[in-house]
């Protein structure tokens, strides 16, 4: 019998699981449009040494307290000692965005190893890695994080993303730690096992893979986190140090001034705000994605 004759379309035979996952993503509307908006203030904040009128730290004493005009293109006004707040949001926009997606990336691989190793050796070592996880998580995170972040040091971007990173990523070690346990009995696994494959082999050869759907959500959804903790910690003064802006931190340099020049407040807040809601709304795209059970063609 053929495809046409059972029903189903040569099209829909041959579609991958990638494609027909893709399809999926593209048809939410509200995840395509979250990421076009993503990107696009990702790349303007990139090219922010071509973008921005003046940099980050330049001062014009002449300019000062200026609200939002075209005036030498000042577009977001200027702060107390002069400094352009568009060139400065800019700026600071490309550090949360730095900081977020390395926090994403390092958290990322620390949990999918602990969860990986975790599920396949199980016994002892699943048990002793599972109360390392339920160590760190019974911590108070932000409290943990301000006392490491006062110890160290906040400074560059770097360091504010390895703090967070080390302290994140046990969310995914779980995930993966639980989508791993019934790999361990499926046939390819135990195929590559008797035909002599090494445990790291089949552990990130033929199970990691296999769980990659829940890491790309979870890393998604670890951007928006670290976007928000690293502005909390540049807002308290444990996150960037100055000169280098950061989008918590020029709240923080604009509060006391926040009734007569609203605009040093709100515009760096409506940035977190977007990039935030944007990250999220394509981390349930992705995950209506790349679900099985998902119908394709479901929008938001």
């Amino acid at each position: 019998m053929t495809s046409a004759a059972s029903g189903a379309g040569p099209d829909v035979v041959h579609r991958s699981p990638g494609r027909r996952a893709l399809q999926r993503f593209v048809a939410h509307r509200l995840a395509m449009a979250s990421l076009l908006v993503f990107v696009l203030i990702t790349l303007v904040s990139l090219l922010a040494p071509w973008l921005a009128p003046y940099t980050y730290d330049e001062l014009d004493l002449q300019n000062v307290n200026l609200p939002p005009t075209f005036q030498d293109w000042h577009l977001f006004g200027t702060d107390k000692v002069g400094r352009d707040y568009f060139s400065r949001v800019l700026y600071g926009t490309q550090t949360s965005v730095l900081v977020a997606v390395l926090v994403a990336i390092l958290s990322t691989v620390i949990g999918t190893v602990v969860g990986a190793v975790s599920a396949f050796y199980s016994g002892v070592v699943d048990n002793v890695l599972m109360r390392i996880v339920d160590f760190v998580l019974t911590l108070p995170f932000l409290a943990v994080v301000l006392v490491v972040a006062a110890y160290l040091g906040g400074g560059s971007p770097v360091r504010v993303a390895v703090i967070l990173g080390l302290l994140m990523w046990t969310t995914i070690a779980r995930i993966v730690r639980a989508q791993c346990l019934p790999l361990r009995e499926v046939d390819y696994v135990q195929a590559a096992r008797v035909s002599g494959a090494g445990d790291l082999r089949i552990i990130f050869r033929h199970m990691v893979p296999n769980t990659m759907g829940a890491i790309i959500v979870n890393a998604t959804l670890v951007v928006a986190q670290a976007i928000l903790l690293e502005s909390t910690l540049s807002y308290l003064g444990f996150g960037i140090d100055p000169p280098t802006p950061a989008l918590g931190q020029l709240i923080s340099a604009g509060q006391g001034s926040m009734l007569t020049q609203w605009w040093l407040v709100a515009v760096p807040g409506m940035m977190i705000v977007v990039l935030s809601l944007a990250i999220n709304f394509v981390g349930d795209g992705l995950r209506d994605a790349l679900d099985p059970s998902a119908p394709t063609g479901r929008a938001a």
